[in-house]
């Protein structure tokens, strides 16, 4: 028996499912932090463009409880979701809207993940408010 098969009673087994980083990526850029975390690598680095970089998994982590503690309270819709993956690489292209009850704020933005093995080693990140009415123009003035 190979080392990823798991036995179940009476002679069945099941193979557990292939690592999926774009699954793990889209979970990480939907906020879906607790399904990606476990897959950051210990340095992982993170560069959210224009904005910092953030070095360790420690500090990714510390971010991610941030960013869920600020989104308290708010309804968050995803209006557009784009995977690209491949093994080692993923990008995440997303259109997200924040609702509160002080109004709406629209993100577009792009992550790329990069892989070494089932751990995320880095992140860049690109992200621009736009026009909650018209997420194709100019960010709002």
């Amino acid at each position: 028996m190979s080392s990823h098969t798991v036995p179940l009673c009476r002679g069945a087994t099941v193979v557990p499912m292939a690592f999926d980083p774009g699954a793990v990526a889209l979970a990480f850029s939907e906020h879906r932090f607790e399904d990606a975390l476990g897959h950051l690598a210990r340095d992982v680095k993170w560069t959210i463009v224009g904005g910092m970089v953030l070095e360790g998994a420690q500090a990714v982590r510390d971010t991610c409880r941030d960013t869920l503690e600020s989104l308290e309270g708010a309804e968050v819709r995803f209006d557009r979701r784009v995977v690209a993956a491949g093994a080692d690489v993923v990008a995440v292209d997303t259109v997200v809207r924040y609702v509160r009850p002080d109004g709406v704020t629209a993100v577009a933005s792009c992550a790329i993940y990069e892989f070494d093995g089932e751990q995320i080693s880095a992140i860049t990140s690109y992200a621009v408010e736009v026009d909650p009415e018209d997420t194709g123009a100019q960010p709002p003035r």
